[in-house]
């Protein structure tokens, strides 16, 4: 499997496997990544800004994630809790797998390749959230280490439970 940043040429590919997450999450009753969420603007943002990435499996996109090393202002608050620390951080945002590849842990790889790339870089903290209603998530983040830190809020104010992981 090649890891990899993700260039324009990979919208198409990951655009499918976000509406197929859209879909998914829409059939489990879960409001998160409803209304057109992520669109193809926000991953190109992610492409621009070198945050986003892909993983292949001969040179098939089975996943898409961003990963930040720029903070995340939605994180300054935290409500019913505090992170573990305050030091500089990774954010994982936006990552879903693709349909037919589901159940075979590759949440669980690209986490350990956030990890690869956070120790290149000197960095010892990973904060992600979810939406409470996102069990599955929420077992992948439990599964890798991460603790439950509390609440934020998202740009349009909808609530997500905080986790962070700290590396050794």
């Amino acid at each position: 499997m090649e890891f990899r940043k993700a260039v324009p040429s990979d919208l198409t590919r990951i655009m499918e496997i976000i509406k197929d997450a859209q879909l998914y999450l829409k059939e489990l009753g879960i409001d998160q990544w409803q209304n057109q969420y992520p669109a193809e603007e926000t991953i190109l943002s992610d492409m621009q800004n070198g945050h986003g990435y892909v993983l292949l499996d001969e040179e098939n996109i089975i996943a898409t994630v961003a990963i930040s090393f720029d903070g995340e202002p939605t994180y300054e608050h935290i409500y019913d809790g505090a992170w573990l620390s305050n030091q500089d951080y990774a954010v994982i945002h936006r990552l879903a797998v693709r349909k037919t590849s589901k159940g075979n842990g590759l949440s669980t790889d690209i986490m350990k390749l956030t990890e690869e790339l956070c120790k290149e870089r000197s960095i010892t903290s990973i904060k992600i959230d979810t939406h409470e209603q996102n069990l599955g998530m929420q077992h992948i983040l439990k599964k890798n280490g991460y603790t439950y830190c509390g609440v934020i809020y998202v740009e349009d104010g909808t609530k997500r439970l905080a986790y962070e992981k700290l590396l050794a």
